[in-house]
């Protein structure tokens, strides 16, 4: 029982900041996951995968839930949806690809980096020309393959990389924000089917899994995150534009920080 609780107080976590930020989630959840599985004496060489796989497929849930409430809003531009999810799933296959051959540390510190920069912007109001509007759409795909591959090579939400780009090109916080949350659900659908048929047939699992999915703490961080993503995106939409812009500033500074310490690590 105490499992299942804990696992549904992160749901409701995650599904709070990714409602509100439009983020996904991950970044929460990952790491309290590993801290819980590895309390359950999970097999070590399994425990990342498992974290990683669950935590997409929880994603799934949290996205589709903050997506429908920021629709409900007109807060989520399906041009941009349509147009740059392919190029940023083209992007997660490629950074998976290239995993292996670029040094973490150079990537960890640009990406670092180009967040504090991004936060930088918005903590001190520096707003882009009025002209500037989003590019064509060969433009945002090949953005979408940049953050595609970038969110994949440093294990970072896709919102992360594309929030700052929507507000780049004059989409207000909130459009930004349940843009983002569009683009988050068919990126975790993408990312669970993955996880599914490369942990199917591995031994040491265990029991209740599909995959590298674990069931029972899926059921229920999904339960839970579905439950609070409307919330966060409803508080998306009642709080102060300046108040939201700040706090997703101070989130991204966060995100930043925690990398370069895993990535000196």
């Amino acid at each position: 029982m105490e499992w299942m609780l804990a696992y549904a107080l992160l749901g409701a976590v995650a599904g709070l900041l990714g409602g509100l930020f439009g983020i996904g989630g991950g970044t929460v959840l990952v790491p309290v996951l590993l801290f819980l599985f590895d309390a359950q004496h999970f097999a070590p060489e399994h425990m990342l995968h498992l974290a990683l796989g669950t935590s997409m497929a929880t994603i799934i849930f949290t996205a589709l839930a903050s997506l429908y409430k920021h629709h409900q809003h007109h807060a989520v531009n399906w041009g941009v949806v349509r147009t740059i999810t392919p190029g940023i799933l083209i992007g997660t296959g490629l950074g998976t690809l290239l995993a292996t051959s670029i040094p973490p540390l150079f990537l960890g510190l640009f990406f670092a980096l180009f967040v504090c920069f991004a936060a930088a912007q918005i903590l001190l109001d520096i707003r882009p020309k009025v002209s500037r509007q989003l590019p064509e759409k060969t433009g945002i795909r090949l953005f979408g393959i940049f953050a595609g591959s970038l969110s994949s090579l440093v294990s970072i939400g896709g919102g992360t990389v594309v929030i700052p780009f929507l507000l780049w090109c004059n989409l207000s916080i909130r459009q930004a924000i349940g843009t983002s949350a569009a683009i988050s659900f068919p990126v975790a659908i993408g990312g669970t089917t993955g996880y599914v048929v490369t942990g199917m047939n591995t031994a040491g699992l265990p029991p209740f899994t599909l995959g590298y999915v674990y069931l029972p703490c899926l059921l229920w961080t999904a339960a839970a995150s579905v439950i609070t993503a409307p919330l966060g995106a409803k508080a998306a939409h009642q709080m102060n534009i300046e108040v939201l812009r700040k706090l997703f500033a101070v989130l991204l500074l966060a995100l930043a920080s925690k990398l370069l310490l895993r990535v000196l690590a």
